[in-house]
């Protein structure tokens, strides 16, 4: 069985970019997170304890972003970094950050990253 969580739009104002203009005006964030987990026992019991808590996933992703990086992808790194180590139960994720109408000289909605993968192999990425 295959069951996944999903987190949409969470959004955020953070200080991520390559010119230092954008660490200091700051920009809006969208963030998506999709985890697969077996939650199967959670369906049963209906005990928290058997799935991951939604609130703990958005508290750690607030935390990543409020820390400035240059890049959506060291952010994104970070993110699946800690997801990976501190939530055992991820079997696989996929992670989008999308910076709201980026200060690239274009007519643009959004500029954006997508991570996904299995967690043994984000895993060994920081082993």
């Amino acid at each position: 069985m295959k069951n996944k969580i999903q987190l949409n739009e969470m959004r955020f104002f953070a200080r991520h970019g390559v010119d230092n203009q954008e660490r200091i005006i700051g920009n809006w964030f969208v963030v998506d997170l999709e985890i697969s987990t077996d939650f199967t026992k959670a369906m049963l019991d209906d005990d928290l304890g058997n799935t991951i808590s939604y609130a703990g996933l958005f508290n750690l992703i607030k935390e990543e972003m409020a820390f400035p990086s240059a890049l959506l992808e060291h952010v994104g790194g970070r993110i699946v970094k800690r997801l990976v180590n501190d939530y055992s139960s991820i079997t696989e994720l996929q992670l989008k950050i999308a910076k709201q109408i980026p200060p690239i000289g274009a007519d643009i909605k959004e500029s954006a990253i997508l991570i996904s993968g299995n967690a043994e192999e984000f895993k060994a990425l920081w082993e």
